[in-house]
């Protein structure tokens, strides 16, 4: 258990956030989120809180209402600079007033101000949100409920309920008095997780037809399917580039560790790591090889949380300062635990080099910027993975890799086949990206008028390793019932963030005319923008609140930092009450170390290292070793053979490992190959065939 204090104006205050209600609505791949936040003044002076806290990068943020004693007020989007000057003018006539704005820096922070609560008074904030959800390597949805935004300041937590509708609505009740120390989180699998689906949405009976929230607006969800035969040959090229976070905590040096055993023979690669600083392992990208192999991790192992700050932008722009291989494609990886003060900036850089490299992006734990993941790995033209709780980072790692050794696909083009009476208006940016089995979604504006009766096709066309190709999809144009405006919202917020890309590169070119068109979609979908805010002002208020009002910033986690004169944390105090244990060395996965011990090549060594990492003794494996066999193809087949057999649940862990192994047998041309796999079967206690090796 622990106990949190803030200290302001030298009195100790106690954080005026009393409790938090959380419903959830899940509709195929989308969720509805409604969080309700309860507010009480208990102090003997009109109070003004703030609090800052995360949503997901790509909510579209899309009601806000606050409720104080039985009078309710609904919050209006309105420009930025204009919400805040009615707020500041609300609170200095005595007003209750309400202000919801997207931190500048980054679209997944917003600030709520909560301001002029009288003594003895509760408030009830009420915000709405949709969002898509993330593909996890499983095929998994995944819902998360970020803890910084809920209570940890030590008060009395409700329960809440969550509603699922899949195919049926499904309810879920969490206990009373969960603490919400951790992120909440949610998996969904569905049975035809790959099933592409299109759901057209009405449009808002009051809007004006021919407006984005007047016309119907369709959804459409695809997932590509490639010839196997295509993927199954992969590439040996590439230069892989790994920028690692060491600001705060490191990353698993076992999915780096992995990575590197992957990586095929003939490609370049190095290694950068960050923090207020950043250093790499070679001056610049080199060939891959057992000696530059042992060297990066050489120098991987001695790696520590050492380097403070998160600056990411510098490295970022030496790594592509350096000048790109001939035929070797850049694939970028980056690996962080946190955010970064210039998000914004950072996606706008990954951008402008998109013609250069793929961007693959990892975010570690709970305090994870899922604007800056999900940003950098779609203006990469990448993959974004989330790692969080017991998740094993090494398969989500590999599914990536597995993205990067794929060809690249190009000449992709969307077409639309409706109705002479329908016209098409996309609101997605164009499609740069497709890796198997992945999902690519489009939002698109249907105008006009059509029977219930007519059906629409889409098709997307690509060519991938010279090889061209389409998936289609047919799609009903009669609405969906019970989808409220939620399709609308998210191609709102798909469009707004285009907008706002269009901005940032063309500030002071267009006389703000992308912000006026930003500004004015924003408001009219009823969707928040950097550039709009929610402001809520109770003007019927007839008793103008006295007194001098109080201004309370409640901190999140990263404000809480150490004073480096005394080592105390400044601005608040912790009581810990939990005893202090020493956590007990873990023995060694011994699938991890047998990783460690291949070499870059493919081959396995025949050593007592070896032997530890099979359960076996070195006696035990020179003895049933056939006599004209190889020590090295015997150490090799040995490693492939155990994987078969007691890996296969990781298989998407180890399967390039597998194949470099089985193609440097071939290349040996070595003698008694199935003999070897017998007598493997035999120490190891299976029945491995030959040809399931790949041999």
């Amino acid at each position: 258990m622990f106990s949190l204090c803030i200290h302001g104006d030298s009195v100790l205050l106690s954080v005026p956030l009393k409790s938090i209600e959380v419903e959830l609505e899940v509709r195929d791949h989308v969720a509805t989120v409604v969080s309700t936040l309860n507010y009480e003044n208990k102090k003997n002076k009109p109070l003004e809180a703030v609090v800052v806290f995360p949503l997901p990068g790509d909510a579209a943020v899309c009601h806000f209402n606050a409720k104080i004693g039985q009078t309710q007020i609904v919050a209006e989007v309105k420009e930025k600079q204009k919400a805040r000057e009615e707020y500041d003018d609300a609170l200095s006539f005595g007003q209750r007033a309400f202000l919801l704005e997207e931190s500048d820096q980054s679209p997944d922070i917003f600030s709520l101000s909560v301001g002029s609560l009288p003594p003895g008074e509760s408030a009830s904030i009420r915000l709405e949100y949709v969002t898509e959800l993330a593909v996890q390597a499983d095929d998994g949805l995944r819902f998360c409920l970020p803890a910084v935004l809920n209570p940890r300041f030590n008060p009395q937590i409700s329960g809440y309920e969550k509603h699922l509708t899949l195919a049926e609505t499904l309810k879920f009740k969490h206990v009373k008095g969960h603490k919400f120390d951790r992120d909440v989180e949610l998996l969904i699998y569905y049975k035809d997780a790959h099933q592409p689906t299109a759901v057209v949405e009405a449009g808002q009976a009051s809007a004006e037809p021919g407006t984005l929230m007047g016309d119907p607006v369709v959804m459409v969800s695809l997932y590509p399917e490639f010839p196997q035969s295509v993927m199954s040959s992969g590439t040996s090229c590439g230069e892989f580039v790994f920028l690692m976070d060491r600001s705060g905590s490191m990353v698993s040096l076992s999915a780096l560790l992995l990575l590197l055993k992957n990586l095929p023979m003939g490609c370049y690669f190095n290694i950068y790591s960050f923090g207020s600083s950043y250093e790499h392992i070679f001056l610049k990208s080199v060939e891959y090889s057992q000696e530059t192999m042992q060297e990066a991790l050489k120098n991987v192992d001695h790696m520590e949380a050492d380097l403070g700050g998160s600056g990411m932008l510098e490295p970022l722009k030496y790594i592509y300062n350096q000048p790109c291989i001939p035929s070797h494609p850049r694939q970028l990886f980056v690996f962080t635990d946190g955010e970064v003060g210039n998000t914004k900036e950072v996606i706008d850089l990954v951008k402008k080099n998109s013609d250069s490299h793929r961007c693959f992006s990892f975010g570690i734990g709970e305090g994870a910027s899922s604007a800056l993941i999900n940003g950098m790995a779609k203006e990469g033209e990448g993959h974004a993975q989330f790692i969080t709780g017991t998740d094993r980072m090494q398969a989500k790692v590999m599914q990536s890799l597995r993205f990067a050794l794929q060809p690249t696909v190009v000449d992709i083009s969307v077409t639309w086949d409706l109705p002479k009476e329908v016209s098409v208006t996309v609101l997605s940016p164009p499609i740069t990206a497709l890796f198997q089995g992945q999902r690519s979604l489009i939002y698109a504006q249907l105008t006009g008028q059509s029977s219930e009766a007519a059906e629409g096709c889409v098709t997307v066309k690509y060519s991938l390793a010279g090889h061209p190709s389409e998936n289609q999809l047919h799609f009903s144009l009669r609405p969906a019932e019970d989808t409220g405006l939620t399709v609308h919202r998210l191609g709102a917020r798909t469009l707004i963030r285009s907008l706002e890309l269009e901005e940032r590169e063309s500030r002071g070119q267009q006389d703000g005319e992308v912000k006026k068109k930003l500004v004015r979609l924003s408001v009219q979908s009823g969707v928040s923008s950097s550039f709009t805010a929610f402001i809520a002002v109770n003007k019927d208020n007839s008793r103008v609140i006295q007194g001098p009002l109080v201004r309370r910033n409640i901190p999140t986690p990263s404000e809480f930092i150490l004073n480096p004169q005394t080592k105390t944390l400044s601005g608040f105090c912790l009581i810990f009450d939990f005893p202090v244990v020493l956590p007990k060395q873990l023995p060694r996965d011994p699938f991890m170390h047998l990783v460690s011990l291949q070499k870059a090549s493919g081959s396995w060594l025949l050593d007592p290292d070896l032997a530890t990492a099979l359960g076996k003794t070195s006696e035990q494996v020179e003895k049933i070793k056939p006599r004209t066999a190889n020590s090295e193809v015997w150490a090799t087949i040995l490693a492939l053979v155990w994987l078969h057999a007691f890996k296969v649940d990781a298989k998407d862990e180890w399967e390039f490992l597998a194949m470099k192994a089985a193609s440097w047998i071939h290349a040996q041309n070595a003698p008694c190959v199935s003999e070897c796999v017998e007598s493997g079967n035999v120490l190891l206690g299976c029945g491995i065939k030959k040809e399931d090796l790949g041999l």
